[in-house]
């Protein structure tokens, strides 16, 4: 029985020694028959320095190396297509999911669940950032066609069937929470505390996280184009509604000549809807134009694997 565990990077080098050190002592407390997939995203530190280091004295260390960033997406993708264990375990370097989890997440997938999840609880973070992502899945639950629950991120473990079904989707705008919840199978949740990272900086801002957000919304349904559909068709009944009330007002009191407001209220009403409903479409016309033109999610630089 062969476990890999994927582990995506990007300038890691003050916390990839440890995270090694802690994820190599828990699995070798686990079985003798395991792999760790490193992941380089394009560092810019010392961490692919580092992993040549560990693949250099354990072989049980694997890693790749992209030829510039490509975004943890792709990082994951890497490693998943080059696991070739019976389980493959996803977690991040930075320690926030504890390896320990690991043991017991392999004595549930061997019971028979195709995924095993780990939920995290909010403990330690910033009210305003909880209050955010909660608003925020509760959106995404009322928007998508899959079911994303707070707390629950990549860290889990997949049975070779579920990561077969996830590798053949090939999509070029990947976002895998909604991948993992859109392939089902069985399921099997266990929930932690919440860490903070070992050592280092998140590599997270406002920006990326808002980019990460928009494509959860875009990435499993066309409401948003069918909410552009409902919002043309309030704004003509609102201003059939106004020109009737407009009608009326002339017939019983004449004409009023000014008209100021009534101009400006139009102008910037319908310029806002026309700017929300193209950039809407914009947004799905450019998933579309990266989608055909099939280029490859990630170039590897470097590596100690064979091609799979």
């Amino acid at each position: 029985m062969l476990i890999s565990v994927v582990v995506p990077c990007y300038n890691e080098e003050t916390v990839i020694g440890l995270t090694y050190r802690v994820l190599s002592d828990e699995l070798r407390g686990m079985t003798d028959d395991y792999e760790m997939i490193f992941v380089n995203d394009g560092s810019k530190d010392g961490t692919l320095t580092q992993l040549k280091a560990f693949a250099e004295s354990d072989s049980h260390v694997k890693y790749i190396s992209f030829s510039r960033n490509f975004g943890k997406e792709s990082a994951m993708l890497a490693g998943l297509r080059y696991a070739s264990g019976d389980y493959t375990a996803i977690m991040d370097a930075d320690l926030q999911h504890p390896p320990e989890l690991l043991a017991e997440m392999l004595a549930y997938a061997q019971e028979g669940y195709d995924q095993v999840i780990a939920q995290r609880d909010r403990q330690g973070d910033k009210a305003i950032g909880t209050f955010l992502a909660r608003t925020y899945y509760r959106l995404v639950d009322r928007l998508t066609d899959v079911e994303l629950t707070d707390g629950i991120g990549d860290f889990r473990m997949l049975s070779r069937k579920a990561l077969d079904a996830l590798l053949s989707m090939n999509e070029y705008n990947r976002f895998s929470k909604g991948l993992f919840s859109w392939i089902g199978f069985k399921e099997k949740l266990i929930k932690y505390e919440n860490r903070q990272r070992a050592a280092g900086e998140t590599k997270w801002n406002f920006r990326s996280l808002l980019r990460y957000g928009v494509d959860g919304v875009l990435s499993f349904n066309d409401k948003p184009l069918r909410f552009c559909l409902y919002l043309g068709g309030a704004a003509i009944g609102v201003s059939v509604l106004y020109l009737l009330s407009l009608l009326l007002s002339i017939l019983f009191e004449g004409i009023d000549l000014p008209g100021y407001f009534t101009t400006i209220f139009a102008i910037c009403f319908f310029g806002g809807v026309q700017l929300v409903s193209i950039g809407i479409i914009g947004e799905y016309v450019g998933r579309i134009y990266y989608e055909v033109k099939r280029r490859p999610h990630y170039l590897i630089d470097e590596s100690n694997l064979r091609d799979q």
